[in-house]
């Protein structure tokens, strides 16, 4: 499956954006090792994922504070690798997992028509809900309401355009087009 992955780090002149590879992670500690290494100082961090306009995350990390996620259709990327990963971490901060192992989690072909069924029913992959997971405030400092950040993730919603959206809220529109 394809993605598309950037790293957004906060300096005194605005986002520095670059184009990432994900291959190394496999953990949500990956991730933050990964976005912690772009940092200036101990300035925000954000990380766009996006998987073949299914759905997309933002990842962002201040200084040595855990990370804080949202994910855009959490049955949606629950069944993919990279976003298994986020899910995963959501919903044991939740509480709520009962899935066990979900790195192992690749989607076969009976698995996926059998996802599909549920979300067409309303329920999630493995209990994960579909639509909007995580922390939808993530990015008010920024500027971007959290309502404006969830009418991007609803039904209908492209998530190459929404993270695009975003971008430009946060004032790095035309950078981020450019290492698409």
């Amino acid at each position: 499956m394809a993605y598309f992955a950037a790293v957004l780090a906060r300096s005194e002149d605005g986002w520095d954006v670059s184009e990432t590879e994900l291959d190394s992670v496999e953990t949500l500690a990956d991730l933050t090792d990964l976005a912690r290494g772009a940092a200036q100082d101990d300035d925000s961090v954000l990380v766009f994922i996006e998987q073949e306009d299914a759905w997309f995350a933002i990842v962002r990390v201040d200084g040595e504070e855990d990370p804080r996620i949202f994910v855009s259709d959490g049955a949606a990327a629950a069944r993919s690798s990279y976003g298994s990963v986020l899910t995963d971490e959501l919903v044991d901060q939740a509480g709520e997992s009962e899935f066990g192992d979900l790195d192992n989690l690749v989607a076969e072909l009976e698995e996926e028509a059998e996802a599909e069924e549920q979300d067409e029913a309303g329920e999630g992959h493995n209990g994960v809900p579909v639509g909007p997971l995580g922390d939808a405030h993530l990015l008010t400092e920024f500027g971007l309401a959290t309502d404006a950040l969830l009418s991007l993730s609803g039904e209908g919603a492209v998530p190459g355009d929404a993270l695009q959206e975003i971008a430009e809220a946060l004032g790095c529109g035309e950078v981020l087009e450019a290492v698409r």
